[in-house]
């Protein structure tokens, strides 16, 4: 809560409208919530002329009260306070109180009342609590006019601004001199700062204090001592600002230090100096340590917490309330004052745990300016001196690692209408930084800006100078305009693509993607380590069966299979992407596939194909075909642990082993399961040629089959890679039809589909045939024979 009158203390106000000036300061980015007014509207100062006991109640009394007019008002009240002579305020019929409670005119308990007899916490003026009820209704002081307004014979007709400040905001709008630079920012107006002068007797409080400061979550404490203060009522002009704030004045002594905090928004604290002893330390509490703060309340601290102690003990958690042990109290005579600065998340942290919501801590968890800590201090000592008889002592006990770097940027007025989209000129810029008071120099075309202190959430940067700059030329000055910057289309690259292309090409050809844990039993990662790598175990595993890193998908996919065919699910086809890792936390990125039962079944027509190691062959070979590799790939018959000894092999590409495939082992899985698995991260190491395209060729080509007797153990890729050499240009495609065992003893049929074209030119028989038949010569140098013959 913000008191205008307190404001223009500070700033020049007079002549404006302060519900307009809310306007104003709400669009500038600061949200006022509420204009609260003290004014309320038939109050009246009145005096008591009689007052008799009410004959139906043992405490309300029937007053007569002049307020002015001819006729005395007569008015049933229930305080323990009101008497004859007594000057009062009466709110008469039509009043409308703080809650929307209005005053009329009716009877108590049968005796006619025209009015009420206030207390100031029933205007809204004072904290309703049981001390400020006991007191009963307010008393003016003998001199005050019958007749005429009550607020504001007592000073008290103020404008309350309810602010409601951005989390992002600092402490400068929680304090009334930040505040009217906000204003004065609007306005264009400079602030006052007030005086804060005072004299220093020859006694230093070196004498007296010893500071040492043990926590690097302290950057600044400074202290000072008085001695001889006089505890007292403050003056009325420091407890109506006080009470304007919301809060509630005790004596000049604390009165002076709420009245500080609220100014300048710097807590201070004041220890009585006599129970304090020679040593202020500044450290981090212990685990367990007690303090009674001085809510009287038993608090337990931590580590986590800063406190200020003595020799012994903590007399005062830091930043969030001082301890019992060096309260001041009404015998208090000497005082020391602490200005400090602490870490400001620290504060939050303790206050929050504690559960010890304070003025002072909302203040230091926003963080706080070294130069209002110093400010402070001086006009605490003046005020003291002014107003509790103080003599200040000289010298001073301070710790100071405060950065004092200034937060300077340099910035165009071109790159401020970059990030505003506005259209401002150098004079515009200087007029919005006159305004914030943040001194600059325009040199080439350069701003050199300086951020004060006092603008903690400022940093030195474009955009935040840009936000503020902005708020104050008016967003409403903002064009509609659409966005002038570059785009581009958002792609995925580098292993992300591999991975997302290899799952959208898996998706397409018929298998369902699964996922599963990377941690596994041991057992289970030991299964399928075809390339023999170490383990990674966790040295403490939440579970035995997350008690291991994974180095092979397949296990994991088997196990999936398992629980699906468990449940009466036929005909799997699955795959997986994820990472996996040895002992020596090397990646790898693999995909695995698995299939089982038929891969293709159509009821309705009979078609079937059943998942066989050939399926699976050539759901690799489309995969590393789509990913650019055709060509560059082979499979090479291996024996591999848990796969079938007769129906595996390794898959390699550009003769580099990536992964493996084959039939899983009888011994595993008593159905016929067929699993591949290969490296993408080895895919994402090589290099991978664009796609070309070319144009379907518009003369025809001419086919021819040829069979092959061979031996039993000759390969296809082997007989193919010969078929292509001697095919030459021509030759489009060679593609295996037919193989018929045992035809011979030892023997076997192998018979191929051979396409010859020429992409220029229809092919005569002639040419095709001289190729074909240097093909047959090629083969039978192996020791093959053409079949039928």
């Amino acid at each position: 809560m913000i008191s205008m009158k307190w404001v223009k203390d500070y700033i020049d106000l007079e002549d404006e409208n302060l519900i307009e000036l809310a306007t104003k300061v709400t669009q500038a980015g600061i949200n006022i919530e509420a204009v609260i007014s003290n004014q309320i509207d038939n109050l009246v100062i009145g005096e008591v002329k009689e007052c008799i006991a009410h004959p139906d109640s043992d405490h309300l009394h029937i007053c007569k009260v002049d307020i002015g007019s001819d006729t005395l008002q007569q008015i049933v009240c229930g305080a323990s306070n009101v008497r004859v002579g007594l000057k009062v305020i009466v709110a008469l019929p039509g009043a409308k109180l703080p809650g929307d409670f209005e005053i009329k005119a009716g009877k108590i308990r049968g005796v006619e009342s025209n009015g009420m007899l206030c207390a100031l916490f029933e205007l809204g003026l004072e904290e309703k609590n049981e001390e400020n009820y006991a007191k009963g209704i307010h008393e003016l002081d003998s001199n005050a006019p019958i007749g005429k307004d009550p607020i504001k014979y007592m000073d008290l007709d103020d404008t309350l601004y309810d602010l409601d400040v951005h989390k992002h905001r600092n402490n400068d709008c929680y304090y009334h001199i930040g505040f009217a630079h906000e204003v004065g920012t609007v306005l264009g107006k400079k602030v006052n700062y007030p005086e804060a002068k005072y004299k220093e007797i020859s006694d230093d409080v070196n004498n007296y204090i010893n500071l040492k400061v043990e926590t690097d979550r302290c950057p600044f404490y400074y202290g000072k001592m008085v001695r001889n203060v006089k505890i007292g009522e403050s003056p009325e002009w420091i407890k109506k600002r006080i009470i304007a704030a919301g809060m509630r004045p005790i004596n000049n002594v604390v009165d002076i230090s709420n009245f500080v905090m609220l100014e300048y928004g710097q807590p201070t604290h004041f220890f009585d100096a006599d129970k304090l002893g020679e040593n202020i330390i500044v450290r981090d509490a212990k685990n367990g340590e007690v303090i009674i703060t001085l809510d009287e309340q038993e608090r337990n601290l931590s580590s986590k917490d800063i406190v200020i102690a003595d020799s012994l003990k903590p007399i005062c958690i830091a930043g969030v309330m001082g301890g019992q042990n060096t309260e001041i109290d009404s015998n208090t005579k000497n005082i020391f004052i602490e200005a400090a600065i602490f870490d400001a998340f620290s504060i939050t942290k303790t206050s929050t745990r504690l559960n010890l919501k304070s003025e002072a801590s909302k203040r230091y968890g926003k963080g706080l300016n070294y130069e209002y800590t110093i400010s402070a201090m001086d006009r605490c000592l003046s005020l003291l001196e002014k107003y509790a008889s103080g003599e200040v002592l000289s010298g001073r006990v301070l710790h100071d690692v405060v950065d004092k770097t200034e937060k300077t940027i340099d910035v165009t007025t071109e790159e401020l209408n970059k990030v505003l989209g506005l259209e401002m000129e150098d004079k515009d810029v200087e007029i919005q930084l006159d305004k914030l008071d943040f001194p600059y120099e325009l040199k080439d075309k350069k701003f050199h800006i300086t951020i004060p202190r006092r603008r903690l959430d400022v940093e030195a940067n474009k955009a935040d100078l840009a936000e503020e700059i902005g708020r104050l030329y008016g967003y409403n000055n903002l064009h509609d305009t659409l966005p002038k910057v570059q785009t581009k289309r958002g792609v995925y690259v580098g292993d992300v693509l591999l991975r997302k292309s290899t799952s959208k090409r898996l998706r397409s050809i018929g298998l369902n993607e699964t996922r599963t844990y990377t941690l596994v039993p041991e057992e289970l990662a030991l299964k399928f380590n075809y390339d023999n790598k170490e383990l990674l175990k966790l040295p403490n595993p939440l579970s035995a069966d997350k008690a291991v890193v994974r180095t092979s998908i397949i296990a994991s996919l088997i196990n999936t299979y398992e629980y699906n065919k468990a449940r009466k699910i036929s005909n799997i086809k699955l795959y997986e992407i994820a990472k996996t890792y040895d002992k020596n936390f090397k990646e790898d990125q693999k995909v695995a596939m698995l299939i089982e039962g038929n891969y293709i079944e159509n009821k309705w027509n009979g078609t079937i194909v059943k998942a066989d190691f050939y399926v699976m062959k050539g759901l690799v070979e489309n995969l590393l075909d789509y990913l650019g590799f055709k060509n560059r790939y082979e499979f090479k018959a291996d024996i591999l642990k848990e796969i079938h000894p007769t129906i595996g092999a390794r898959i390699l590409v550009d003769k580099k082993p990536i992964g493996i495939i084959g039939k899983v082992h009888p011994s595993l899985i008593k159905t016929d399961v067929y699993v591949a698995e290969l490296s993408l991260t080895e895919l994402y190491e090589k290099t991978v040629k664009p796609i070309k395209f070319k144009e379907a060729s518009k003369y025809p080509a001419i086919k021819k089959d040829v069979a092959f007797i061979v031996n039993n153990d000759t390969l296809n890729s082997e007989l193919e890679a010969i078929i292509k050499h001697a095919g030459g240009r021509l030759l489009e495609s060679v593609e295996i039809f037919d193989i018929y065992k045992d035809i011979e003893p030892g023997r076997k049929s192998m018979a191929y589909s051979l396409t010859f074209l020429d992409n220029t030119r229809t092919l005569s028989e002639e040419e095709v045939m001289k190729q074909f038949n240097r093909i047959i010569e090629e083969v039978e140098k192996t020791g093959a024979k053409l079949r039928d013959k």
